[in-house]
């Protein structure tokens, strides 16, 4: 199972694109960021977090997401995930090796930090 990972690590090709950016009337500082994330086969992400709260709903495909401290959680179509300003999200990947999986990702936010942080 350890090669498999280091496969689906160096395979890392995910694919963001920003499809909208928002500054929130009323939230001073904060600002509301759309993004498409597309995984191919056997994609994955690294450990990361975001320093900010996300919502993530899956398009297309399945996707496994799992939280430091927390149970690994397999998402189909039409299922949501959350994330919060602390969590470290150790597992991000397409639950396939032979379909693409794609989904939307909601964040909220501090305006000017990278929507994706490296985390150990």
């Amino acid at each position: 199972m350890c090669a498999r990972r280091a496969i689906r690590a160096a395979r890392s090709t995910s694919r963001r694109k920003g499809n909208h950016v928002q500054t929130l009337d009323g939230h001073s500082g904060k600002e509301g960021l759309v993004l498409t994330v597309t995984y191919p086969p056997g994609g994955a992400d690294e450990i990361h977090r975001h320093d900010a709260h996300a919502f993530v709903y899956v398009l297309e495909g399945s996707i496994v997401m799992q939280l430091r401290g927390a149970e690994p959680v397999t998402l189909k179509a039409g299922e949501g995930f959350y994330e919060g300003p602390n969590d470290v999200h150790i597992v991000g990947r397409n639950a396939s090796d032979s379909k693409p999986a794609k989904f939307v990702v909601f964040l909220v936010k501090k305006q000017g930090v990278p929507a994706l942080l490296p985390a150990k």
